[in-house]
């Protein structure tokens, strides 16, 4: 089952979220259609137009929208002088009300991929009356221990690799939140230091998470480069803003998973996901008696064609249940 053919939004916009952000929205598909809305990934990526391709355009009101700081939303985390502090967990989720209510929308499947997949089932967590399903892919929770691998424990499978990513790093910043250091230079008055930190940080990236060609493509734009750098260890080094901060083995989204009873969920996951050697996946769909949970054999961080086999007939099969 492959995914649908590509689609053009019929309809789009700036939404004006306050603190001086502005969120970049589109819908496409049947306007009369099943509402769903799509979170991508990074933090700091964007919502690509393949995403579109998940869903029925008959049957589905897709809304994608580009998160604060990302993508075509103003003003980019690229810019030195735009205000991370606005920029939250909290913040992407009053986002996601805005514009649902903006849209007119009472209920909307959920769609998330990797860091969308943590802000997918925290605001399902937070908003359950909103969320008709969960659709995950790539999934993660935000947990410290996740950092923890994507940061450090990975270091003894890319020894060389994690050599040169500690290397970009002060000699007193390596023991600690490596993603918190990352983020210190990031904010460095010297343009020359925060880019050095941009370019060691998606280094690593594309060293421990093999990414489609398209990915890796965008890391070489300087822009795209730091405006992601910037957001994804402003998060990964402030605990994903899920919790109070005091908790090193903090675990927010799955000692809440059973706030998620009742709403129906999908994950999809590859065997060869490094996110599975802490075996989250598995938790979270044995906490969460509603979800599904296919594993994709030898597949990693993006499941390849068998999980967008699996993704489509999810949300065909989600299509039937109406809104």
């Amino acid at each position: 089952m492959a995914r649908y053919p590509e689609i053009e939004p019929y309809d789009h916009g700036m939404l004006d979220v306050g603190d001086g952000n502005r969120v970049h929205w589109e819908t496409s598909g049947n306007p009369r259609g099943k509402p769903a809305v799509v979170l991508h990934g990074g933090p700091g990526s964007s919502a690509g137009p393949n995403l579109r391709r998940y869903f029925d355009p008959a049957a589905y009101r897709i809304v994608l929208l580009d998160q604060r700081g990302a993508g075509r939303s103003t003003p980019p985390a690229s810019d030195h002088a735009t205000d991370m502090s606005v920029n939250t967990t909290a913040h992407l989720m009053a986002d996601l009300e805005r514009l649902r209510t903006h849209l007119g929308i009472e209920r909307w499947l959920v769609w998330g991929v990797s860091w969308g997949s943590v802000l997918g089932l925290r605001y399902a967590q937070t908003h359950p009356g909103v969320v008709s399903e969960l659709v995950l892919t790539g999934v993660a929770t935000g947990s410290n221990a996740e950092v923890g691998l994507l940061t450090r424990g990975l270091g003894t499978v890319f020894p060389e690799a994690h050599e040169r990513f500690l290397a970009a790093l002060p000699a007193d910043e390596r023991d600690g939140n490596l993603a918190a250091a990352y983020n210190r230079l990031l904010e460095s008055p010297d343009p020359q230091v925060r880019e050095r930190a941009a370019q060691a940080w998606t280094d690593w990236e594309t060293a421990m998470i093999p990414a489609p060609p398209g990915s890796v493509a965008r890391f070489q734009d300087p822009v795209f480069r730091m405006g992601f750098a910037r957001t994804v260890t402003h998060y990964w080094g402030n605990d994903h803003f899920l919790g109070d901060g005091g908790d090193d083995d903090q675990e927010v989204v799955l000692r809440d998973a059973h706030l998620l009873k009742g709403i129906p969920g999908t994950l999809v996951q590859g065997s060869l996901d490094f996110g599975n050697l802490l075996g989250i996946v598995w938790r979270l769909h044995h906490a969460w008696p509603d979800s599904e949970l296919t594993i994709v054999d030898e597949a990693g961080h993006d499941a390849g064609d068998v999980g967008d086999d699996v993704l489509v007939a999810a949300t065909d099969r989600y299509a039937r249940r109406g809104g």
